[in-house]
C-alpha cells in the first residue's frame, strides 16, 4: 500500500515520465497505468487490495429457491428437510430443488432448527418377530389415536387383530387407557377366541414401561398366560404395518367425521368391525374375507391364571412389596411390576445369574455387586484377588445374535 501511494503521488508531481517511474519501482507500464487509474477514480482508498473471493459460488443455491424453502419452513416449523423437499417437488416438479442435506444446512444457518427433546424409551426386545403363518400365532394391538366426538367427548379406541388373517378381534372405546381397563378388554377377547402365541404392540403404556425388560403389569399377565409380548422398535410403526394399515381404513370409515357421542361412535366401530371381517375382501388373503380365514385358538383361556413354576435348576425368589428379592440376607431391587410374583435365577457361572419370569429371561443378576443388569449387557468383571477379567457369560438361547434383526421382545 505504501509503495502504491508513493508511486501515484510522484507521478502526480510530474518529475519523471511514466517509463522512468516504472523502471524505478520495477513494475510494468501496464501495472503503473492500472494503479494510476484506480487512484484517479477512487483516491488513496482505491489502492487497497480488493476481495478476490467470487461473488457467487457456482454451486450456490439460487436466492429464489432458498426463499421458497425458508417460507415453507416458517409456515410449518415441525416439518423436516425431507418433508419440505417432498412438498416443494410436488408443488413445482419442474424446479430443481436442493438435496435434503442442503435444505437442513439452510435451516440451521437461518436459526430455524428446533432442538428435539430426547425421550426416555422402554428398551426394545431383541428377538426376530414371530412368524404369522397361521391364525393366533401373533395378535397385534394398539390404540388408534384419540379424537373427539361431535359433543366434545374424547374417544380412545383399542384395537386387537390377528396378524395372519387380519381378523379384527376388538375395536372398542375404553374409558381409561390404563392397565386395568385394557386388561378387561383383552380378557373378554381371550375368553371368546382363546390365547395367541405372541402379542405385538408398541412401546407405550400400558403395553410397556421403563421397568426391567420394559415390563408392564399387562405384559406380566400375558407372560403368565404363556403369551410372548413382542414390542416393535420405537419410531418404526411399519413393524406393525398390517395393524397400522387397518387403522387408516378404520379412521376413514368411522372417524371422518366422528359420530355425535361416544355411544354412537362405538356403534360405528361395531358396524365397521362386522363389515371389515365379514364383507370386505382383502387382497392379501386372495380376496377372501378375514372371517373366512380366521379360526379360534385351541388354547383356551384358563379358569384361573396360575403362578409360574420353575424346575430344580433355578433358585426361586419372590419379589417383595417394594420390588426387590432377598439374596443372602440383602434385598436386591428388581421391578415393582413383579411385586408378589416368583422369579427364577439360573446360574451362568459362579457370579452371574439369568433372571427368569415364567418361561422368559428378563435380566441378569450380578450376585457379587447385588445389581440387576440388562440381558445384553457386557458382564466382564474382575475376580476377587485376581487381576484378569472373567469373560462374559454365554448369551441366553432366547437372545438374538444377529445385529440385523428388528428390535422386539422375547422378554
Amino acid at each position: 500500500m505504501d509503495e502504491r501511494m508513493r508511486f501515484v503521488l510522484e507521478r502526480e508531481r510530474g518529475l519523471c515520465t511514466m517509463t522512468e517511474l516504472c523502471e524505478i519501482y520495477g513494475i510494468a507500464r501496464e501495472t503503473g497505468y492500472y494503479w494510476l487509474r484506480r487512484y484517479q477514480q477512487g483516491g488513496l482508498e482505491a489502492l487497497q487490495d480488493l476481495n478476490r473471493a467470487p461473488e457467487r459460488h457456482p454451486n450456490q443455491t439460487p436466492e429464489e429457491i432458498e426463499a421458497a424453502v425458508l417460507e415453507l419452513r416458517r409456515a410449518h416449523m415441525r416439518w423436516g428437510p425431507r418433508k419440505l423437499k417432498r412438498v416443494l417437488e410436488r408443488e413445482a416438479a419442474q424446479t430443481s430443488w436442493p438435496a435434503a442435506s442442503t435444505i437442513g444446512a439452510m435451516l440451521a444457518r437461518e436459526g430455524l432448527v428446533m432442538a428435539r427433546k430426547r425421550r426416555r424409551r422402554a428398551p426394545p426386545y431383541t428377538q426376530p418377530f414371530a412368524s404369522a403363518d397361521a391364525p393366533n400365532q401373533v395378535w397385534c394391538a394398539d390404540f388408534k389415536g384419540w379424537f373427539q366426538t361431535q359433543d366434545g367427548h374424547r374417544v380412545d379406541p383399542l384395537t386387537i387383530s390377528d396378524a395372519h388373517s387380519r381378523y379384527l378381534l376388538r375395536c372398542q372405546h375404553v374409558a381409561k387407557t390404563n392397565g386395568e381397563h385394557v386388561q378387561a378388554v383383552f380378557e373378554a377377547a381371550f375368553r371368546e377366541y382363546g390365547l395367541p402365541q405372541a402379542m405385538r404392540t408398541d412401546n407405550g403404556a400400558p403395553f410397556a414401561s421403563r421397568a426391567v425388560a420394559g415390563l408392564s403389569r399387562l405384559a406380566v399377565w400375558w407372560m403368565k398366560l404363556g403369551i410372548v409380548p413382542e414390542r416393535i422398535t420405537a419410531g418404526h410403526p411399519e413393524q406393525n404395518g398390517r395393524h397400522e394399515r387397518m387403522h387408516r381404513t378404520m379412521k376413514q370409515e368411522t372417524a371422518s367425521p366422528p359420530e355425535a357421542n361416544p355411544r354412537a361412535q362405538q356403534r360405528a366401530f361395531h358396524r365397521f368391525r362386522r363389515e371389515y371381517n365379514e364383507q370386505r375382501p382383502h387382497e392379501a388373503l386372495g380376496m377372501q374375507t378375514p372371517s373366512a380365514v380366521y379360526t379360534p385358538s385351541p388354547r383356551a383361556y384358563p379358569a384361573r391364571v396360575r403362578e409360574p413354576e420353575y424346575d430344580s435348576s433355578l433358585q426361586v425368589r419372590r419379589v417383595r412389596r417394594r420390588g426387590g428379592f432377598s439374596w443372602k440376607g440383602q434385598e436386591v431391587f428388581l421391578s415393582e411390576t413383579l411385586i408378589g410374583e416368583p422369579i427364577g435365577l439360573l446360574p451362568a457361572d459362579d457370579r452371574i445369574y439369568t433372571v427368569h419370569f415364567a418361561a422368559f429371561p428378563i435380566a441378569r443378576f450380578d450376585s457379587h455387586r447385588r445389581t440387576i443388569l440388562p440381558l445384553r449387557a457386557v458382564c466382564c468383571h474382575a475376580r476377587a484377588g485376581e487381576g484378569e477379567a472373567s469373560p462374559s457369560p454365554a448369551p441366553h438361547p432366547l437372545e438374538a445374535t444377529d445385529p440385523k434383526v428388528s428390535g422386539m421382545c422375547p422378554v
